[in-house]
Formats: structure tokens, C-alpha cells, sequence
């Protein structure tokens, strides 16, 4: 766990400051994706402000943390390999997001499912460290603060709110008017509890009935497609073989979560390249 305090959040850094939060929160139960919120939140205010004093002050310490970090965790391939590192955040995140998709199309509306959703949003935001965000990804992300902003609104206003995706304009939210819901978590889902904005100029605005998003746990896993046969001599470049071992990282870090649908697509994708060359 990281040990050096931080000073007061800079005015200029409240875009973070949520992202600093849920790396609090994750210190104990999941320090690696803890480390990279830390990240994100240090290479976003650097970009802000690492000018000003208190900016810099801010800064500088927010990198004692993430050097006490590093130290503590050396020998975790997760902290020392970005590959596996941006496989296991982005595990964490579908599993935060499945968890409220789930209670979601289940009509169980409470606290804990909505701030799943938001928590979702912000460790998406988070593998942005790793490069640029894929198109689903980015729907994700639009849709967890989406859904999280309208169902607390429907359930403050004493309406029920419509499960899974629909059309609908966009939501605002201030959680941190809000205290952690009482609803149990279901055991063996771990989710954290991240106190959040949902800001009305970070809610999207647009149509969500044609977005595709995953079922929850209680969809069946998905059934293995069929694998292409090699018709023929493929040349595989350096750049295919590390995408296929990234498929492979990735599905190693679902199955840490015994996520067999998630480690069953990324083997498939891996596989489908090596022999047709091809994604």
C-alpha cells in the first residue's frame, strides 16, 4: 500500500480526484490496478498543471507513491510488464461492469450496482495509460456512466428504472452526496465502492438501444466458434506475434478471475492469427 500522503488536491486536479479515490480503495484488495489509477492520475495531471507549486508539490508526491509501489510490487509481472498489466485492469473493469450489467438486467437496482458502473468507467479511463481505448471499450465507458446517472436518478425520483439498454437523454449525478449502499454484493464478486461524480457534461447524450453490451453472469458463456483451418503458408511479422501474445496475456488474466467466456475469445483470437495471419 502506498504510505506517503498526499497534500490537498490542487482545484486544478478535480478531474482525478475519483480516480484517486478508487486507487485508495483498491490499495488492499487489488493493489496492481490501485497502482495504475495512481498512474493515470499522474500522467492526466501532468498534462493539467505541472507547473504551478502546489501542482508540482501535489505531483511530486503522487510519484513517491507510485515509486513505493513499484518497489513493494517488483515482482509482480503486472507492474512490470504493461501488457499484463493493462490485461488484468481491463479484466477488473468488464468485471465491475458484467456485475452491474447483471443486477441491471436483473432489475436489482441499488447503490452498489450503480457505483460498480461508475467504478467501471473510471478503470476504463485508467487504460488509457496503455494507449488508445478500443471502439468497445469506449462504449463501455459511455454506457456505465450513463446507466449509473439515469437509475440513481430514477430511484431518487422514486421511478423504476428500465433494465438494459435503452434510449435515453443524458443524466447527471453528484455521488458524493450519496453514502455507500447497503445492498450486499453477491459472494464472490468483489467490487469497490468508488465515491464519484457524475457530471452531466460527461454523460452522453446519445441513443444506446443499438450499443452491444455484454450479458451478465447469468447469460451463458459464449460457445466456442469454429477454429479456421490453414490453407495454405502464412507469414506471420513480429507485430502479429506480439498481438497473439497479447490475446494470450489477456486470456490468462481472465482466467485469474475465472472468466472462461473472456479467456475463450482471447485464445480464439490468438489462435485465428497465428494460423490465418489474419484478426
Amino acid at each position: 500500500m502506498a504510505a506517503t500522503a498526499l497534500p490537498p488536491l490542487p482545484p486544478q486536479f478535480k478531474s482525478i480526484q475519483h480516480h484517486l479515490r478508487t486507487a485508495q480503495e483498491l490499495d488492499k484488495r487489488e493493489p496492481v490496478v490501485a497502482y495504475y489509477c495512481r498512474l493515470y492520475a499522474m500522467q492526466t495531471g501532468m498534462k493539467i498543471d505541472s507547473k504551478t507549486p502546489e501542482c508540482r508539490k501535489f505531483l511530486s508526491k503522487l510519484m513517491d507513491q507510485l515509486e513505493a509501489m513499484k518497489k513493494q510490487f517488483g515482482d509482480n509481472e503486472a507492474i512490470t510488464q504493461e501488457i499484463v498489466g493493462s490485461a488484468h485492469v481491463e479484466n477488473y473493469a468488464l468485471k465491475m461492469f458484467l456485475y452491474a450489467d447483471n443486477e441491471d438486467r436483473a432489475g436489482q437496482f441499488h447503490k452498489n450496482m450503480i457505483k460498480s458502473f461508475y467504478t467501471a468507467s473510471l478503470l476504463i479511463d485508467v487504460l488509457t495509460v496503455f494507449g488508445e481505448l478500443t471502439e468497445e471499450n469506449a462504449q463501455h465507458r459511455k454506457y456505465a456512466r450513463w446507466k449509473a446517472a439515469y437509475i440513481h436518478n430514477c430511484l431518487k425520483n422514486g421511478e423504476t428504472p428500465q433494465p438494459g439498454p435503452i434510449g435515453m437523454e443524458g443524466e447527471s449525478f453528484d455521488a458524493e452526496r450519496e453514502e455507500a449502499g447497503s445492498s450486499s454484493v453477491p459472494s464472490g464478486t468483489t467490487q469497490p465502492t468508488s465515491s464519484s461524480t457524475y457530471e452531466a457534461n460527461n454523460t452522453p447524450t446519445s441513443n444506446f438501444t443499438g450499443i452491444h453490451i455484454p450479458p451478465g453472469a447469468h447469460a451463458p458463456a459464449n460457445t466456442p466458434a469454429e477454429v479456421p483451418h490453414n490453407t495454405g503458408e502464412v507469414r506471420l511479422t513480429p507485430e502479429d506475434f506480439a498481438r497473439a501474445q497479447k490475446y494470450c496475456k489477456y486470456a490468462g488474466s481472465a482466467l485469474q478471475y475465472e472468466d472462461v467466456s473472456t479467456a475463450v475469445q482471447n485464445l480464439q483470437k490468438a489462435l485465428k492469427l497465428l494460423i490465418t495471419g489474419r484478426e
